[in-house]
């Protein structure tokens, strides 16, 4: 069995990470790009510049492989750049002024079996001269969380790590842990972090975007931080950078689930893909694509939505990304 889904996850996630361009101004077409050049698990995008970057890729045995690679859509290339400095999965991206912040995430154990430790890691990279810089660490080690931009400062909201007091360094399947509500802003003039108010919904994989000067919060993973052991949530949770607070629930989403894609676009916020657990071992994926207008507080389902795929290996090669030039909006899977 161990054999059969090592073929698997080769096929499905070289299949999956062919990188696709996505207007919503043509009728949601998709049209093929130039693959990835290294297909992998736990890929992570963002563009800066009008070029995309991706970060990350997760080697069997979750060991990280801090891949780094540019993309061009005005030659629809690919060209490799240096690696992270600290190889991890499950990190927040976040552009701004032209750098792109990579923000605490997991990675492999010091010592012991594999698992997921949680860092507190912040790092500036400088696409123009391919250089990375460390910054100040967050107050906090976890994983898997969000990060927004908004006025000049850097929102990382939720995510997972260990349980307060515990002894345990890194987390698990087989072993507890928790989602959290952490919310910790970082100001890059002044290089220091300052503690908000936490979200009230504990939760990790989650989608985020800003519209008017609002921070959403959309679905994500309860519990825990492996599929296997969580389960999703269609919740919205809308927060108020300029006043500190969380606002009332809106419109939940569609389709309950995590590991998703989105961005914001025209004031809307479009979440793509997903996963959730299915019963028993088997996880299955989404090809949903929803979009939130918290103007209005309703979704909107495309043609392709509410299609879901079944499979017995799914990959969070899910890259969560910003615009790129021309408006189009690239999500890699």
């Amino acid at each position: 069995m161990n054999v059969l889904l090592s073929a698997l996850r080769t096929v499905i996630v070289s299949s999956c990470v062919t990188l696709l361009l996505f207007s919503f101004a043509h009728a949601q077409k998709w049209s093929k790009a130039a693959p990835f050049p290294e297909p992998a698990e736990e890929l992570y995008g963002v563009a800066a510049g009008g070029k995309f970057y991706v970060f990350g890729g997760l080697a069997p045995g979750w060991k990280p492989k801090a891949m780094v690679y540019e993309y061009d859509p005005a030659g629809d290339t690919w060209t490799k750049k240096k690696n992270m400095p600290l190889p991890s999965h499950h990190v927040a991206l976040a552009e701004l002024n032209g750098r792109i912040y990579v923000i605490g995430g997991f990675k492999y154990p010091d010592a012991g079996k594999p698992a997921w430790q949680p860092i507190d890691n912040t790092w500036e990279y400088d696409p123009g001269s391919d250089t990375w810089k460390a910054l100040a660490p967050m107050p906090s080690k976890r994983g898997s969380p969000n990060a927004v931009v908004h006025n000049g400062k850097i929102y990382v909201i939720g995510g997972a790590g260990v349980h307060p007091g515990s002894k345990a360094v890194d987390i698990h399947p087989a072993r507890p842990h928790r989602a959290l509500s952490t919310n910790e802003v970082y100001d890059p003039s002044t290089n220091t972090w300052e503690a908000r108010n936490p979200m009230p919904t504990a939760r990790n994989h989650a989608a985020a975007g800003m519209v008017n000067n609002k921070i959403y919060v959309i679905g994500g993973r309860l519990g825990a931080a492996f599929i296997t052991r969580a389960s999703n949530t269609n919740v919205v949770e809308e927060y108020d950078p300029a006043t500190d607070q969380w606002g009332s629930l809106k419109a939940p989403m569609t389709t309950a689930r995590s590991a998703v894609a989105w961005d914001t676009y025209k004031g809307k916020i479009y979440v793509a893909g997903g996963e959730e657990r299915s019963g028993g071992p088997w996880q299955r994926t989404f090809r949903a694509v929803e979009a939130y207008d918290p103007r209005a507080n309703v979704w909107t389902i495309s043609n392709s939505a509410l299609v879901i795929v079944p499979s017995i290996f799914f990959s969070e090669s899910t890259i969560a990304c910003r615009p790129l030039t021309g408006g189009a909006v690239s999500v890699a899977r």
